[in-house]
């Protein structure tokens, strides 16, 4: 602490972990659910990309994981380039599996499957499409974020490169909500992110969905 008891550095800071969702894609603007689907970003997603790491690369990590779709792993690269950090890719951080909703847009959703959908809004454990429940999708996820963060040095910062429902599912998972309070966190905007830090009493929320002014949410998670 300095003499004017303003904390000084980063002491005590502990271990950070930035979740970041993928730049803009086609599917994104037709309000057209991803999943598993592999889709590019667009011309915007990619600036969106550079933008945002060049914020990011100020925060100086120490690692970058990403899933190997890629709308990430084209988001993930403009971070690495900037700042000279390998890539690792992990299918464990792919967006849910969805099933028949893959391909469908959020009105098509609606009518064909309008239950379905009020009973996951609900909170209630539903295989959207056949697909995945959202346990099951931090069941994969979270032990990926919690192997690469163990591996930072006592306040390094990890950067996830992910998509808005694995975000969203792994932060619930790592915070301790009860999966159905899962929904109580906002969906992320493109190539936005959520930080999370190293407390006395596990992981906190300090930034969510940082990056931007505050803007539609379009993608899976909406």
């Amino acid at each position: 602490m300095s003499a004017t008891g303003e904390v000084s550095g980063s002491a005590g800071r502990g271990r950070r972990v930035i979740l970041w969702r993928h730049g803009q894609t086609s599917w994104n603007v037709e309000r057209r659910f991803q999943g598993t689907t592999d889709v590019e970003l667009t011309d915007t997603g990619v600036a969106q990309a550079r933008r945002a790491a060049r914020l990011l690369a100020g925060l100086g990590p120490d690692a970058i994981v990403a899933s190997d779709l890629k709308r990430a792993a084209a988001t993930a690269a403009e971070l690495a380039a900037l700042t000279g950090l390998e890539v690792t890719h992990d299918e464990a951080l792919r967006e849910t599996y969805a099933g028949v909703w893959q391909g469908l847009t959020h009105d098509e959703i609606i009518a064909r499957h309008g239950d379905e959908y009020t009973a996951w809004k609900r909170g209630e454990p539903v295989r959207r499409g056949g697909g995945e429940l959202e346990t099951e999708v931090a069941d994969r996820a979270a032990p990926v974020v919690l192997r690469h963060a163990e591996k930072l040095p006592e306040d390094g910062t990890l950067v996830v490169v992910s998509h808005g429902g694995t975000i969203r599912t792994t932060i619930g998972r790592l915070l301790g909500l009860q999966p159905h309070n899962w929904e109580s966190l906002g969906g992320l905007t493109n190539c936005c992110w959520s930080v999370l830090g190293e407390g006395a009493r596990g992981w906190r929320l300090l930034e969510h969905n940082a990056g931007t002014l505050p803007e539609p949410v379009l993608g899976d998670d909406d």
